[in-house]
């Protein structure tokens, strides 16, 4: 069978085992086998498969019509422009995120910059002894892939990033990750149930999150690809889904530094019951923020 042919057949199928976007499902799925960019694959419409290329697509999209992630099938996805790897160990990284992300490296750009500024008046002593305290820090509460440390790691390289998560299979993963972006010099990951694993005489100026906040007994409606293929741990927010913002609104001030903030994504539909969790906790709410269908999707808030 020609790439077109393939192409097509693969789509029909995927259609009928409800696949959202069968024919770019399709297109991805076969860019993978022949280690090509899609793109390619319309100059190459007339190219006949070898018998090897089409066993293996066809072994592909089979899974990807039991609703297996497409992510998973080929390993990775993108995120802010990083190759991340992802497996049933991990949430795989929304859209959404990257938002969340790129409000995080830009306020540690701002405070990076703010504080150079500073160091720059001292003398040379005394900034080099101011010169890792002053560092912009952060922590990423639940780093699952690791994809928010290493995206905030690589934007922001004058930070120092802290991830934690209490699966120690997803921070084999996300250990990988920042190998693999070449940011593990800036980014510790720790194992840790909460806060656990943080020193209390730690402070950081950001703490940021894409907590679990899906209600436990709305998981079994999500669809297969998330229902079936996602860690239940990063989904299930407790009965109402707020578990964990309770938890933060709570716990986050003692290790944050007086001009910190946090940042957090929270579910469609949250927002007000998050931010009244919040100012419950005298926390000032800065911003809530929409996201790409203008759904309220992140809340920025400092004491």
């Amino acid at each position: 069978m020609t790439v077109l042919e393939v192409i097509q057949k693969s789509a029909e199928f995927l259609t009928k085992r409800g696949v959202d976007s069968p024919r770019l499902q399709a297109e991805l799925l076969l860019a993978h086998v022949l280690k090509l960019p899609r793109m390619k694959l319309y100059l190459n419409f007339e190219r006949t498969l070898t018998e090897a290329e089409a066993d293996a697509m066809r072994e592909l999209v089979k899974r990807r019509g039991t609703r297996e992630p497409l992510q998973h099938i080929i390993g990775t996805t993108s995120f802010c422009g990083y190759e991340i790897a992802v497996n049933r160990h991990v949430l795989i990284p929304r859209p959404e995120t990257e938002m969340l992300a790129e409000l995080g490296w830009k306020f540690l750009v701002e405070l990076s910059a703010s504080r150079g500024s500073r160091r720059e008046e001292t003398h040379a002593e005394k900034e080099r002894q101011s010169l890792l305290t002053s560092a912009a820090t952060a922590l990423d509460f639940g780093t699952g892939s690791g994809c928010l440390a290493i995206a905030l790691a690589a934007k922001c390289p004058a930070a120092r990033i802290v991830a934690l998560d209490v699966s120690a299979d997803a921070l084999t993963i996300a250990r990988q990750n920042a190998d693999r972006n070449g940011v593990n010099a800036w980014v510790e990951f720790r194992q840790s149930d909460g806060f656990a694993a943080v020193p209390q005489e730690s402070r950081f100026d950001l703490i940021i999150s894409n907590p679990p906040y899906i209600p436990a007994a709305e998981i079994a409606t999500l669809q297969p690809e998330v229902r079936d293929f996602d860690p239940r741990g990063a989904l299930d927010g407790g009965a109402d889904g707020l578990d964990f913002y309770r938890l933060l609104a709570q716990t986050v001030p003692a290790f944050l530094k007086a001009d910190g903030k946090i940042m957090l994504e929270f579910g469609d539909g949250q927002a007000d019951d998050i931010k009244k969790i919040f100012v419950a906790q005298n926390w000032i709410v800065e911003a809530v923020h929409a996201d790409y269908s203008q759904r309220q999707r992140i809340l920025v808030a400092r004491r």
